[in-house]
Protein backbone atom coordinates (compact mmCIF):
# COMPACT_ATOMS: atom_id res chain seq x y z
CA UNK A 1 0.00 0.00 0.00
CA UNK A 2 1.52 3.79 -0.97
CA UNK A 3 1.16 6.41 1.60
CA UNK A 4 -1.80 7.68 0.85
CA UNK A 5 -4.02 4.50 0.95
CA UNK A 6 -2.10 3.36 4.20
CA UNK A 7 -3.25 6.57 5.58
CA UNK A 8 -7.07 6.43 4.49
CA UNK A 9 -6.75 2.65 6.14
CA UNK A 10 -5.89 4.68 9.88
CA UNK A 11 -8.73 6.71 9.71
CA UNK A 12 -10.84 4.28 9.33
CA UNK A 13 -9.33 2.09 12.04
CA UNK A 14 -9.06 5.67 14.24
CA UNK A 15 -13.05 6.15 13.34
CA UNK A 16 -13.73 3.00 14.49
CA UNK A 17 -11.69 3.52 18.24
CA UNK A 18 -9.49 1.01 16.91
CA UNK A 19 -6.49 2.84 18.09
CA UNK A 20 -3.68 0.92 18.06
CA UNK A 21 -3.72 -0.28 14.78
CA UNK A 22 -4.39 3.19 13.67
CA UNK A 23 -0.99 4.50 15.36
CA UNK A 24 0.59 1.57 13.42
CA UNK A 25 -1.20 2.47 10.11
CA UNK A 26 -0.14 6.08 10.39
CA UNK A 27 3.18 5.05 11.57
CA UNK A 28 4.06 3.22 8.51
CA UNK A 29 2.06 6.04 6.11
CA UNK A 30 4.50 8.79 7.06
CA UNK A 31 7.36 5.72 6.62
CA UNK A 32 5.93 6.00 3.01
CA UNK A 33 6.05 9.44 2.74
CA UNK A 34 2.78 11.02 4.17
CA UNK A 35 4.37 14.04 6.65
CA UNK A 36 0.91 14.36 8.53
CA UNK A 37 0.87 10.90 8.93
CA UNK A 38 4.07 10.65 11.10
CA UNK A 39 2.32 13.81 12.77
CA UNK A 40 -0.28 12.16 13.63
CA UNK A 41 1.98 9.36 14.71
CA UNK A 42 3.80 11.17 17.10
CA UNK A 43 0.45 12.55 18.48
CA UNK A 44 -0.89 9.33 18.81
CA UNK A 45 2.30 7.67 20.85
CA UNK A 46 2.68 10.37 23.23
CA UNK A 47 -0.48 10.14 24.03
CA UNK A 48 -1.13 6.45 24.31
CA UNK A 49 1.46 6.05 27.08
CA UNK A 50 4.99 5.94 25.64
CA UNK A 51 5.19 9.74 26.75
CA UNK A 52 9.24 9.72 25.97
CA UNK A 53 8.81 7.77 22.46
CA UNK A 54 6.50 10.51 21.54
CA UNK A 55 9.09 13.16 22.77
CA UNK A 56 11.63 11.76 21.20
CA UNK A 57 9.51 11.31 17.47
CA UNK A 58 8.14 15.47 17.95
CA UNK A 59 12.31 15.74 18.11
CA UNK A 60 12.56 14.20 15.01
CA UNK A 61 10.33 16.19 13.24
CA UNK A 62 11.03 19.59 14.75
CA UNK A 63 14.38 19.61 12.78
CA UNK A 64 12.12 20.07 9.82
CA UNK A 65 8.85 21.11 10.56
CA UNK A 66 8.07 24.32 12.56
CA UNK A 67 4.95 23.65 14.93
CA UNK A 68 7.00 20.46 16.06
CA UNK A 69 9.85 22.42 17.28
CA UNK A 70 7.40 25.45 19.12
CA UNK A 71 5.27 22.35 20.41
CA UNK A 72 8.85 20.92 21.67
CA UNK A 73 9.90 24.21 22.99
CA UNK A 74 6.42 24.95 25.04
CA UNK A 75 7.08 20.92 26.96
CA UNK A 76 10.48 21.87 27.59
CA UNK A 77 10.10 24.76 29.68
CA UNK A 78 6.95 23.32 30.94
CA UNK A 79 7.02 22.15 34.95
CA UNK A 80 5.57 18.26 34.12
CA UNK A 81 5.93 17.88 38.19
CA UNK A 82 4.16 20.84 39.72
CA UNK A 83 1.75 20.39 42.77
CA UNK A 84 -1.70 22.14 41.34
CA UNK A 85 -3.49 23.26 44.12
CA UNK A 86 -6.59 25.11 44.07
CA UNK A 87 -8.90 27.42 46.14
CA UNK A 88 -12.64 26.07 46.48
CA UNK A 89 -14.56 29.12 46.45
CA UNK A 90 -18.58 27.66 46.74
CA UNK A 91 -19.84 24.33 47.51
CA UNK A 92 -23.16 24.32 45.57
CA UNK A 93 -22.57 24.73 43.29
CA UNK A 94 -19.23 23.36 43.40
CA UNK A 95 -16.66 25.84 42.51
CA UNK A 96 -12.95 25.46 42.34
CA UNK A 97 -10.46 28.21 41.10
CA UNK A 98 -6.97 27.80 40.44
CA UNK A 99 -4.61 30.57 39.22
CA UNK A 100 -1.83 30.23 36.52
CA UNK A 101 -2.85 26.76 36.11
CA UNK A 102 -1.40 27.61 31.90
CA UNK A 103 1.25 30.24 31.54
CA UNK A 104 1.08 33.00 29.29
CA UNK A 105 3.09 31.37 26.65
CA UNK A 106 1.03 28.08 26.78
CA UNK A 107 -2.66 30.11 26.56
CA UNK A 108 -0.64 32.10 23.26
CA UNK A 109 -0.01 28.92 22.04
CA UNK A 110 -3.15 27.34 22.33
CA UNK A 111 -4.98 30.30 20.79
CA UNK A 112 -2.07 30.18 17.88
CA UNK A 113 -2.76 26.42 17.22
CA UNK A 114 -6.49 26.96 17.46
CA UNK A 115 -7.28 29.64 15.06
CA UNK A 116 -7.11 28.16 11.95
CA UNK A 117 -9.65 25.74 12.72
CA UNK A 118 -11.56 27.88 14.69
CA UNK A 119 -15.05 27.54 13.30
CA UNK A 120 -19.09 28.25 14.38
CA UNK A 121 -19.97 26.50 17.58
CA UNK A 122 -22.51 23.56 17.86
CA UNK A 123 -24.42 22.19 20.78
CA UNK A 124 -25.32 18.42 21.20
CA UNK A 125 -29.17 17.68 20.66
CA UNK A 126 -30.21 16.06 24.07
CA UNK A 127 -33.11 14.75 22.15
CA UNK A 128 -30.67 12.31 19.46
CA UNK A 129 -27.28 13.10 21.00
CA UNK A 130 -25.94 14.46 17.30
CA UNK A 131 -23.94 18.01 17.09
CA UNK A 132 -26.21 20.98 15.58
CA UNK A 133 -26.20 24.87 15.51
CA UNK A 134 -28.04 26.40 18.10
CA UNK A 135 -28.81 30.03 19.05
CA UNK A 136 -28.06 29.06 23.06
CA UNK A 137 -24.35 29.17 22.01
CA UNK A 138 -22.90 32.01 19.84
CA UNK A 139 -19.21 31.53 19.78
CA UNK A 140 -16.95 29.79 17.36
CA UNK A 141 -14.82 26.69 18.29
CA UNK A 142 -12.12 24.50 17.71
CA UNK A 143 -11.25 20.60 18.76
CA UNK A 144 -8.30 18.94 19.57
CA UNK A 145 -9.53 15.41 18.73
CA UNK A 146 -7.20 12.41 19.09
CA UNK A 147 -4.87 12.80 16.00
CA UNK A 148 -4.71 16.71 16.68
CA UNK A 149 -3.88 16.26 20.20
CA UNK A 150 -0.06 17.11 19.85
CA UNK A 151 2.07 16.45 22.84
CA UNK A 152 1.70 20.18 23.77
CA UNK A 153 -1.58 20.02 23.90
CA UNK A 154 -1.93 16.47 25.63
CA UNK A 155 0.63 17.81 28.46
CA UNK A 156 -2.41 20.74 28.83
CA UNK A 157 -4.73 18.14 29.33
CA UNK A 158 -2.62 15.81 31.51
CA UNK A 159 -2.45 18.50 34.01
CA UNK A 160 -5.99 19.23 33.61
CA UNK A 161 -6.23 15.97 34.76
CA UNK A 162 -4.50 16.28 37.62
CA UNK A 163 -6.23 19.35 38.62
CA UNK A 164 -9.16 17.79 38.62
CA UNK A 165 -8.02 14.55 40.04
CA UNK A 166 -9.03 12.73 37.27
CA UNK A 167 -7.48 10.32 34.84
CA UNK A 168 -6.43 11.93 31.37
CA UNK A 169 -8.67 9.53 29.38
CA UNK A 170 -11.76 10.80 30.66
CA UNK A 171 -11.86 13.94 29.49
CA UNK A 172 -13.00 15.33 25.74
CA UNK A 173 -11.05 16.82 23.23
CA UNK A 174 -9.62 20.03 25.09
CA UNK A 175 -12.09 22.58 23.06
CA UNK A 176 -10.32 26.59 22.59
CA UNK A 177 -13.73 29.13 21.99
CA UNK A 178 -13.92 32.58 20.63
CA UNK A 179 -16.35 34.79 21.77
CA UNK A 180 -16.54 38.02 20.07
CA UNK A 181 -18.80 40.91 20.42
CA UNK A 182 -22.58 39.99 21.40
CA UNK A 183 -20.73 36.47 21.49
CA UNK A 184 -22.42 34.62 24.35
CA UNK A 185 -23.19 31.07 26.02
CA UNK A 186 -27.04 31.28 27.30
CA UNK A 187 -27.47 29.77 30.82
CA UNK A 188 -27.39 25.77 30.54
CA UNK A 189 -26.42 22.65 32.07
CA UNK A 190 -23.15 20.51 31.04
CA UNK A 191 -24.49 17.59 32.39
CA UNK A 192 -26.49 15.80 29.53
CA UNK A 193 -29.91 13.70 30.24
CA UNK A 194 -29.59 10.24 29.06
CA UNK A 195 -25.81 10.40 28.94
CA UNK A 196 -24.56 6.33 30.03
CA UNK A 197 -21.02 8.09 30.78
CA UNK A 198 -22.00 11.30 32.28
CA UNK A 199 -20.15 15.25 31.75
CA UNK A 200 -19.28 15.25 35.94
CA UNK A 201 -16.86 18.40 35.63
CA UNK A 202 -16.30 21.39 33.12
CA UNK A 203 -12.84 22.96 33.57
CA UNK A 204 -12.67 26.30 31.96
CA UNK A 205 -8.77 27.67 31.48
CA UNK A 206 -9.23 31.55 30.75
CA UNK A 207 -6.30 32.09 27.72
CA UNK A 208 -6.80 35.95 27.90
CA UNK A 209 -8.41 39.02 29.63
CA UNK A 210 -8.33 42.10 26.96
CA UNK A 211 -12.46 42.24 26.71
CA UNK A 212 -15.14 43.40 28.26
CA UNK A 213 -17.94 41.59 29.17
CA UNK A 214 -18.12 37.79 29.02
CA UNK A 215 -18.06 36.85 32.89
CA UNK A 216 -19.27 33.03 33.85
CA UNK A 217 -22.50 33.55 35.56
CA UNK A 218 -23.69 30.71 38.06
CA UNK A 219 -27.61 31.34 37.68
CA UNK A 220 -28.53 29.59 41.38
CA UNK A 221 -25.82 31.82 43.28
CA UNK A 222 -25.51 35.00 40.78
CA UNK A 223 -21.78 33.95 41.89
CA UNK A 224 -19.78 36.36 38.45
CA UNK A 225 -16.70 34.71 37.83
CA UNK A 226 -13.96 36.19 35.11
CA UNK A 227 -9.79 35.21 35.33
CA UNK A 228 -6.48 36.60 34.06
CA UNK A 229 -4.87 34.87 31.36
CA UNK A 230 -3.92 30.90 32.55
CA UNK A 231 -6.73 31.23 35.29
CA UNK A 232 -8.84 28.15 35.40
CA UNK A 233 -12.29 27.28 36.92
CA UNK A 234 -13.35 23.20 38.05
CA UNK A 235 -16.74 23.07 38.39
CA UNK A 236 -19.12 20.15 39.67
CA UNK A 237 -22.01 19.09 37.16
CA UNK A 238 -23.53 16.01 38.68
CA UNK A 239 -24.40 15.34 42.75
CA UNK A 240 -22.53 12.00 44.35
CA UNK A 241 -25.67 9.96 43.37
CA UNK A 242 -24.86 11.14 39.39
CA UNK A 243 -28.00 13.13 38.98
CA UNK A 244 -27.52 16.33 37.47
CA UNK A 245 -26.81 19.44 39.99
CA UNK A 246 -29.93 21.79 39.69
CA UNK A 247 -27.12 24.54 40.91
CA UNK A 248 -24.72 23.84 38.01
CA UNK A 249 -26.51 25.92 35.38
CA UNK A 250 -24.38 28.45 34.31
CA UNK A 251 -24.28 31.11 31.40
CA UNK A 252 -21.18 32.76 29.45
CA UNK A 253 -22.16 36.33 29.60
CA UNK A 254 -22.27 38.67 26.31
CA UNK A 255 -19.12 40.00 25.29
CA UNK A 256 -19.17 43.65 25.13
CA UNK A 257 -15.52 44.51 24.09
CA UNK A 258 -12.82 42.92 22.42
CA UNK A 259 -12.71 39.02 22.26
CA UNK A 260 -12.68 36.19 24.57
CA UNK A 261 -11.11 33.34 23.91
CA UNK A 262 -11.01 30.52 26.96
CA UNK A 263 -10.13 26.57 26.66
CA UNK A 264 -12.62 24.37 28.08
CA UNK A 265 -12.70 20.30 28.79
CA UNK A 266 -15.79 18.06 29.69
CA UNK A 267 -14.87 15.39 31.86
CA UNK A 268 -16.72 12.18 31.82
CA UNK A 269 -17.17 9.73 34.56
CA UNK A 270 -15.03 7.15 32.75
CA UNK A 271 -13.07 6.99 30.31
CA UNK A 272 -14.23 9.00 27.17
CA UNK A 273 -14.92 7.03 23.48
CA UNK A 274 -16.59 8.48 20.96
CA UNK A 275 -20.09 7.27 19.89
Amino acid sequence: MDGDALFEAAAAKLRANRVEEARDLFRRAGEAGRHDAAVIHCNLTASGGDWRGGLALLAGLAARDRRCRRQLELIRAMNLSATLVGEVVSQSPHLTFFRSLFTAEECGYLIEAATPMLAPSVVIDPATGAHRPDKVRIADSAGFTLPLENPAVHALNQRIAAASGTGWAQGEPLQVLRYRPGGEYKPHFDAIPGFGNQRILTMIVWLNEAYEGGETLFMKTGAKLKGRTGDALLFRNTLPDGARDPASAHAGLPVTGGEKLIASRWIRARPFELA
